[in-house]
Parts: structure tokens; sequence; C-alpha cells
């Protein structure tokens, strides 16, 4: 199947590395042109050099804080400016870290909801006037399974994840009418450096190893298995490209099953 892609302009946030890396990849791979972000400028640098040399494609890195309330309106200009355009926002973050609700102030639920939720406000925002101008224009939210099944120990993601779901399916109602399509995936426990971390806690907790959470976690899953980073990017590619021209307002768990509702 043919996306679509070729010469589209793509902002891809938190994708030096992990689920952002993987599908800036793919997208570079299909033919688009792509802006990666992240806080470090060497990683930044170095995961654009990575792209552009494994697939011939189009791939720049701006390294920058979304945290930074004037930084994704800045991103998203110098973006314009280089390229005349925009099509395709992909809002991905980092996650806040593990622990129970006692275990958390109000600065750093404030900084998760910096991190997590008003970094994607500000990006749209900043991106809509541009994207009113494309063709084919496409934003997808990276959320969560958890907004469907909370996870453990996982207050902070679980609770503002919740949010931008809910500001993503608003804004898909709400622009629609000027053709601007809003989805989120719902990603579940993929092998990246986060689920490390998380599975790194949780052996810290229970008096175990990594390895022995990973096996009982991938359990949940029908498949008996965590997800590939390039099984999320293709459905993450596929969501933002103009082949999925009437799909909006979905959210897309990419879970290998791990979410056990019909609904």
């Amino acid at each position: 199947m043919d996306l679509k892609l070729k010469n589209k302009i793509a902002i891809v946030t938190g994708s030096s590395r992990g689920l952002g890396y993987a599908t800036a990849h793919l997208l570079a791979a299909e033919g688009a042109i792509v802006v990666i972000n992240s806080r470090n400028p060497e990683s930044v640098t170095a995961a654009a050099q990575n792209i552009t040399a494994e697939t011939n494609g189009v791939c720049h890195g701006i390294a920058g804080n979304m945290t930074d309330p004037a930084f994704p309106h800045q991103l998203v200009h110098q973006v314009v400016s280089q390229f005349n355009g925009l099509d395709i926002v992909i809002a991905n973050a980092g996650g806040p870290p593990a622990g129970s609700f006692e275990s958390f102030d109000d600065d750093a639920w404030q900084k998760a909801f910096e991190l997590q939720f008003m970094s994607q406000v500000r990006l749209i925002r900043s991106a809509l006037p541009h994207l009113r101008n494309s063709s084919t224009p496409s934003v997808l939210t990276i959320t969560s399974v958890s907004v469907k099944q909370p996870l453990p120990n996982l207050i902070l993601s679980n609770s503002i994840r919740a949010a931008t779901v809910g500001l993503t399916k608003s804004l898909a109602l709400e622009l629609g009418n000027q053709g601007i399509r809003f989805n989120s995936i719902l990603p579940s426990w993929t092998e990246t450096e986060r689920i490390t971390e998380l599975m790194t806690h949780r052996a810290r907790m229970n008096n175990t190893t990594i390895e022995e959470e990973i096996r009982k976690q991938a359990k949940d899953s029908p498949l008996g298995r965590f997800a590939e980073p390039e099984e999320f990017a293709r459905a993450a590619v596929f969501l933002v490209s103009p082949a999925a021209s009437y799909i909006t307002g979905v959210m897309f768990p990419v879970d290998g099953g791990m979410y056990k509702a019909t609904y």
C-alpha cells in the first residue's frame, strides 16, 4: 500500500529514542520529511543522522525542552520556516516517574502535567495555523493503554494521559470540519528504554530481577510478549498518513491484547 507520505512534513517530539524514534525512522523510510526533537542536542543529532543514513530519507534534529512554554512555538516556527509547511504532528513525551499516590507532592504533579499534557497543548496550538494550510493535516498523540486500564504504581501517567485522550477526542470533533484529523495511540508494554526503567523499579520493589518482571508482565498479553518499537511505529505511521484519511477521533490500542474488555 502506498501511504502517500512522500514529501509530507512531519514533526515527531520525544523522538531521539523509543517509540518516537521508531516512528520517525519509518516516516523517513516512507519518504516524509521528518523533524525530530529531544532535550539533548547530542542525542537528537545522532538520532537524526542515523535515520538519514539508514533510510536514505530526510531527517533533521532540533534540540529543546518541550516543557518550556516558549519552545513548542519555536519548534513549529523553525520547521515551517525551513520546509515551508507542516502536514503531520506526532506529540510524544516521556513518562513521569513511577510511584503511588502518596509518594508525590504538588511539584511532581505539576512537572508531570507540564511534560505530558501542556507540552502537547502548546505544540498543537502552535501547529494549527499551518496544518490548516495542508491538504492532508493529521495530529497523533501518543498516550497509553492505561487510559483504559490503569497500570499499577503509575498514578501520574494514568491520570494525566487520560487528559490527553480527552483533548484528542475533543479536537477531532471540534476541528473535523476543517479537515484536520486527530487520533491517539494507546501502547502497552513495548521494549524501550522507558520500559526497562519501569521494570527496574518493579524489580527493586519486589526484590526480583528485571528479566523476571518482564516475564511476569508479558503473560498479560495473549501473544505472550512485549511489542517491538517497529510494531508500534507501523500503526502510528498509517494513522497519520493520507491512506487513513477517514479515520479520526480514534483511541487505538497497540497492546497485544493486554486490554481485556470488549469496549
